[in-house]
């Protein structure tokens, strides 16, 4: 299945029926009266986070969701059917926007979530709602009320607990393989990750997701590479890891530039608590090793684990690192929305 996280849809609700201008005529009725029906209600179109999906593909190939009319009303005071509504459903993470890709209508976040885009229109009322004691055989009734027709923008942001950043080739596939049944391209040249990665990963008895974004290069906030495009996929993300390749010749410039992105970006990205890494230790010897370290220890000011993809080395100890500080986010936002609810009695 092919990923994809933006598409654009075109929407419209149903218009609601005509009302209807009947009389009743009888046998042996000598004043019937009107009795016209109103229109039925226009559908209404509506999203849906639904489990089970993981992408936006489907809206490539149908782009455009249309409610069905309301019948209009008939005789014998009948009204007129319902028009059937249409449900969009999308993956848990989706944001619906306006045309302008700014204006954000909703964000459905957890499993169920449903969110109204476009009312359907009311029917028209039919002559028997105009009868009154000077007009007594009204010869009137209102149309429909016009749906509503919409475009918008769906953008999909995966929900992960980690997120993996680092230059093209920094080993965040192979991390990611390492560490959990995902089984993401590996190869040996730059942006073999092309779409975002998802990994559920284990350790002492828990478990987190982790997604593996491509890879960043300079200037990616101004539409370079491939990597801005996905960064979305990481701002719902308790904490990042960022990997730097051991065995480059410019460590603390390849830290620097990563940072520099995620400052340009916005988002809120760069306040994120942040892991640091060096990867692909195992193909340094010990003094090269300690001289990268010391490196990047330095560029970042803070601690650094030395870690292996591929001879597994450090793994157990990053990861325990990252699920201390998913736990700590976690409590942190349980905090903040018991602060924000009402105290009750």
């Amino acid at each position: 299945m092919k990923f994809l996280d933006l598409a654009k849809v075109h929407i419209r609700s149903g218009s609601g029926g005509a009302g209807a201008v009947s009389f009743r005529r009888e046998k042996f009725v000598e004043f019937g009266g009107p009795d016209g029906g109103d229109g039925g209600r226009g559908g209404d179109v509506w999203a849906e986070a639904v489990d089970g999906l993981n992408t936006l593909i489907d809206f490539r190939y149908q782009q455009h969701f249309f409610a069905k009319n309301g019948r209009a009303g008939m005789g014998k005071a009948r009204t007129g059917a319902d028009g059937a509504g249409v449900t969009l459903r999308v993956p848990v993470g989706t944001e619906i926007l306006e045309e302008d890709q700014e204006t954000v209508i909703a964000d459905l976040t957890e499993v169920g979530q449903r969110v109204l885009l476009a009312r359907g229109g009311n029917g028209g009322w039919g002559n028997l709602h105009f009868k009154t004691s000077t007009n007594q055989a009204p010869r009137r009734a209102n149309p429909g009320q016009e749906g509503v027709e919409r475009t918008l923008w769906l953008r999909l942001k995966l929900i992960a607990d980690v997120g993996l950043l680092g230059l093209p080739n920094a080993g965040k596939s192979t991390f990611l393989a390492a560490t959990s049944n995902a089984r993401p391209k590996i190869a040996d040249y730059p942006f073999t990750t092309l779409h975002p990665n998802l990994g559920v990963v284990g350790v002492d008895g828990h478990e987190f997701v982790v997604a593996d974004i491509p890879g960043l290069i300079e200037g990616a906030h101004e539409g370079r590479g491939i990597g801005d495009r996905f960064l979305g996929h990481v701002e719902r993300c308790a904490v990042l890891l960022h990997l730097v390749d051991g065995t480059s010749d410019t460590i603390a410039e390849d830290w620097r530039t990563v940072i520099r992105e995620l400052e340009l970006y916005g988002g809120h990205l760069n306040d994120k608590p942040r892991i640091t890494a060096l990867n692909k230790v195992d193909a340094l010897d010990a003094e090269a090793r300690a001289a990268a370290a010391t490196e990047l220890r330095e560029a970042c000011g803070g601690e650094v684990f030395e870690i292996s993809g591929v001879s597994r080395e450090g793994l157990t100890e990053v990861l325990r690192a990252l699920r201390a500080e998913i736990a700590a986010a976690r409590a942190a936002e349980r905090d903040a929305t018991q602060e924000e609810e009402p105290w009750r009695p």
